[in-house]
């Protein structure tokens, strides 16, 4: 194999509590992570030349060492000797610095690219062992669909499938530091945790609703006060019919789910002319894994 094609598919958040913080400065998480159909598309074609060369089509971001789907190449280069190169096409359309794993994603992508090309033989899990020596959300990316991240994000239990469901996708103008909102979170008595195990006996019952009533992200106490877009968008979502919305991981990203597809496209329509969001997509829930 010279050549492969993949979707690199983006995630949201369904819950996300932050248990507490380490003396390391790493937080330990409890969150449910959830694939979606919207993607970014990695084209991976092997080369003579000794090297990883990656085109994009936004020209800010990086093509070399600082872009995540070139430390996955190397990373594996190193450590098996691969003597050949890789050209990549990296076509972006998950919204960057968004809360949605877009980099990770991409590393995922080409982690499971380069094992295929060069016929490395690694499984998941190993591919997954790999991944989080790149960043904690690619052993997740790898894996895919419904599951619970503990640890600081690597800890992954597969869950049951996640009820399917039409999913809206908002990103406003501004971008939000995931260092600025962890280093802001405050945890004390007062804190309203999410209560992440009733939302997996809500997902284990395939209820939208009750999933819907139930999601929480305790990174919105940071999040919001500062942006308060966000909340504008996440209001603006639920009167025009979803079910439930919220910000996904640290943000800016807002999702909102519905229980049918004819109230998903009215809102999708009323998201983009309200000119709140940037970004505006819709898609559905992703069950099937690799």
């Amino acid at each position: 194999m010279d050549d492969i094609s993949l979707k690199a598919l983006a995630k949201i958040n369904l819950g996300l509590d932050v248990v507490r913080r380490r003396e390391d400065g790493y937080h330990e998480v409890r969150m449910i992570m959830q694939t979606i159909h919207l993607y970014d598309r990695l084209d991976i074609t092997k080369t003579k030349e000794k090297d990883i060369k990656i085109q994009t089509n936004l020209s800010f971001l990086p093509v070399n060492e600082n872009n995540l789907v070139y430390k996955a190449g190397r990373l594996l280069m190193d450590e098996f000797g691969i003597t050949d190169g890789v050209s990549v096409k990296l076509d972006k359309r998950i919204p960057v610095a968004a809360g949605m794993a877009g980099g990770s994603t991409d590393a995922a992508a080409m982690l499971f690219g380069m094992n295929r090309i060069f016929g490395l033989g690694l499984s998941k899990k190993q591919l997954m062992e790999r991944g989080v020596k790149i960043g904690a959300d690619v052993p997740y990316c790898i894996m895919r669909g419904t599951a619970l991240a503990e640890g600081i994000g690597e800890e992954l239990s597969a869950l049951p499938p996640m009820v399917k469901c039409p999913v809206l996708i908002a990103k406003p103008q501004i971008s939000v530091s995931t260092k600025f909102v962890y280093q802001n979170l405050k945890l004390d008595d007062d804190t309203i945790h999410p209560d992440i195990d009733r939302l997996i006996g809500d997902i284990k019952a395939k209820n939208l609703h009750s999933i819907a009533e139930h999601m929480g992200n305790v990174l919105e106490t940071v999040t919001i006060p500062n942006y308060p877009v966000i909340d504008e968008i996440k209001k603006h979502m639920t009167a025009q019919g979803a079910v439930g919305a919220m910000m996904s991981g640290s943000g800016p990203t807002v999702f909102g789910l519905f229980d049918d597809e004819d109230t998903a496209r009215a809102a999708y329509k009323a998201m983009r002319s309200s000119g709140l969001a940037k970004q505006v997509y819709l898609t559905s829930v992703y069950n099937n894994r690799r």
